[in-house]
């Protein structure tokens, strides 16, 4: 049985990630500094095997540090290879993600992203782990008003879509210097909401949220008296933007399928849209959870903030056609997952 690395595996997408590993028997090793994650996520995934009658707990290694320190990973790489359990493929979360953040502090970004990268890939390559799937984000595209294709024109327009696209700029140039060994999927995100249909796990950041769904999720629990709504004069139906929401256990079971195409093919490098395909607008997820949830969201509008663009949403016909995967869950389970995660666990793992 394979081994993973997953970076960040204690964060939202990363615990839910570690669950489907761990579920399909594979073993695995996180890092995640826990900046913005809690451990207790991982706990929660372990009991959530046990109670569907898995005994994984060693299939499950947990270390506490961050990409920034390349000794920590190499010494990771090299423990698992003196039990002959060698690290065979990475899944790489680790990173800051929020728009609005990178706009005020860009170089914190940049260290983040795209150093911590060149660390990671440096004791890969030393280790002979070539295969890696690489968490990326629809931000590279830009404005578009159209359903976003892979070979669409790459033109991110604020700091975090800028190391997202040098992240892969440095990802084809590692395939470069062997292309018949490196193994590398960039999945570019569009709007993962949602959480596991147990309400065990969710998301849970630290501090204010910079995405739309916590704040939604904190107004519905009246830890917020209304949502905040940048825009209403967007050239959208109702004035609001559109974005491409897919449910979290959608997104890491693509995660899985890129993994399993990547070792079943020689080495190359695949570039793939993780969306619905389906546009909603701000007004439109609200009025969703509303339905769903029997719950109502007062919100109030106010200027855009910067570096939003109008429209975000994914063509996924390569996913289908590559990895034969396909979206299964739709916005009503997505308000409703998420909705159970959160009043199950109003204040997060805390």
């Amino acid at each position: 049985m394979k081994k993973f690395l997953v970076t960040g595996g204690a964060g939202f997408i990363g615990s839910h990630m570690c669950l489907t590993l761990l579920e399909k028997k594979f073993k695995i090793v996180v890092i995640d500094s826990f900046i913005n994650s809690n451990p207790k996520s991982l706990e929660r995934v372990l009991k959530i095997c046990e109670s569907n009658g898995l005994n994984i707990k060693d299939n499950l290694k947990v270390i506490k540090g961050d990409l920034n320190n390349k000794n920590l990973i190499e010494e990771i790489f090299l423990s698992e290879k003196n039990i002959n359990e060698p690290i065979e493929g990475v899944i790489l979360f680790a990173g800051l993600k929020a728009v609005n953040e990178s706009v005020s502090d860009p170089c914190l970004y940049w260290q983040s992203n795209l150093l911590n990268l060149i660390n990671l890939l440096e004791v890969m390559k030393t280790f002979n782990c070539k295969t890696i799937v690489f968490s990326s984000s629809a931000t590279i595209y830009g404005k578009s008003n159209k359903n976003l294709k892979e070979n669409d024109p790459l033109n991110p327009i604020n700091p975090y879509g800028n190391t997202k696209l040098a992240m892969e700029i440095l990802l084809k140039d590692i395939y470069n210097t062997a292309p018949n060994d490196w193994r590398i999927a960039n999945l570019r995100y569009f709007n993962p909401i949602g959480s596991h249909s147990s309400g065990l796990i969710g998301e849970s950041p630290s501090g204010n949220p910079n995405n739309i769904f916590p704040l939604i999720l904190k107004v519905a629990h009246g830890q917020l008296s209304s949502l905040e709504v940048f825009g209403k004069d967007w050239n959208t139906k109702d004035g609001t933007p559109i974005r491409d929401y897919i449910h979290v256990m959608d997104l890491v079971d693509a995660h899985l399928c890129a993994m399993i195409y990547l070792f079943k093919n020689k080495g190359q490098i695949i570039n793939i849209n993780l969306g619905t395909g389906k546009g909603v607008t701000v007004l439109d997820l609200i009025n969703s959870f509303q339905k769903v949830n029997k719950v109502k969201i007062p919100y109030v509008f106010s200027k855009r903030r910067k570096g939003d663009v109008e429209k975000l949403v994914a063509s996924n016909e390569l996913a289908l056609k590559i990895l034969n995967w396909s979206p299964k869950k739709g916005i009503d389970e997505m308000c409703h997952d998420g909705w159970k995660w959160k009043k199950n666990n109003p204040n997060g793992y805390i």
